[in-house]
C-alpha cells in the first residue's frame, strides 16, 4: 500500500476529490496518510480532519531559506514513510534538491493544457484569466510529474474543457475543476499506486 501525502495551501477542493475517490474505493493500492499545509488557516485542514487524515502545517516563512523549508518537508515525509507526494493547490515552489530527492514520486495538478498557460506566475485564477484574454477556445487540466522546472515535468494525464461564451475566470475555474481536475487527479494517483506509470525519455507511458 502506497502512503500518500497531499500538500495544500487553500480550500482543498482537489484534496476533497481524492478523499471522495478513496471512499469509493478508487485509489487502488493507495492510502491518504497525511495532509501538509503551507497555510495554518487553509480550509483544506478541516477537510483532512473530517476525513480523519493526520494533518500538519509547515509555513515557508518559518524557515530561513527555501532549501531549509524543503529539507524540513523531506524529513517529515521520510518519517511518515510517504511513497507519493501530491501537490493539490500547493502555492510554494519546491527547491531543486527536494524535487531531485523525490523525483518520480511527486505529481501536480495544473489548471491548463500544458504547455499553454503554465510556468512561473501562472496559478489559480491567473491561468483562467490568461486563457480568456488570449481567446483560446479550449482549455483544461494537466496532471504531471514535478521536476526542477515549474510545470515542466512529464505529463501523465490531460483533459480538455471547452470555453463557453460569457465565461468569467471564476466560472471557467469552476468548470475546469468539475470536468477535469477532480477526475484526472484521482485517476493519476491510482495509476501511480498501482505501478502503472512508466517514465522514459521524459514521456509517461500508462501500462496495462
Amino acid at each position: 500500500m502506497v502512503k500518500i501525502a497531499v500538500m495544500v495551501s487553500g480550500g482543498g477542493t482537489n484534496l476533497q476529490a481524492l478523499i471522495d475517490a478513496e471512499r469509493r474505493g478508487e485509489l487502488k493500492n493507495g492510502e491518504l496518510s497525511a495532509v501538509i499545509s503551507s497555510n495554518a488557516d487553509a480550509y483544506a485542514l478541516k477537510r483532512a480532519n473530517r476525513a480523519f487524515i493526520p494533518s500538519y502545517v509547515l509555513c515557508r516563512r518559518d524557515y530561513a531559506s527555501t532549501d531549509a523549508y524543503g529539507a524540513a518537508l523531506a524529513e517529515m515525509l521520510g518519517q511518515l514513510g510517504i511513497g507519493l507526494v501530491v501537490l493539490a493547490g500547493f502555492m510554494t515552489v519546491l527547491p531543486p534538491d527536494f524535487c531531485r530527492r523525490f523525483e518520480g514520486r511527486i505529481i501536480n495538478i495544473h489548471p491548463s493544457l500544458i504547455p499553454s498557460f503554465c510556468g512561473p506566475g501562472f496559478y489559480g485564477l491567473r491561468v483562467h484569466e490568461a486563457a480568456l484574454t488570449k481567446g483560446v477556445k479550449v482549455t483544461g487540466a494537466t496532471v504531471h510529474f514535478v521536476s526542477e522546472v515549474v510545470d515542466g515535468g512529464a505529463i501523465i494525464l490531460q483533459k480538455a474543457v471547452e470555453i463557453l461564451p460569457g465565461d468569467t475566470p471564476e466560472r471557467l475555474q469552476k468548470r475546469v475543476m468539475q470536468e477535469a481536475e477532480w477526475k484526472l487527479l484521482p485517476r493519476a494517483v491510482s495509476l501511480f499506486c498501482e505501478g502503472k506509470l512508466q517514465i522514459s525519455g521524459g514521456t509517461v507511458r500508462i501500462l496495462d
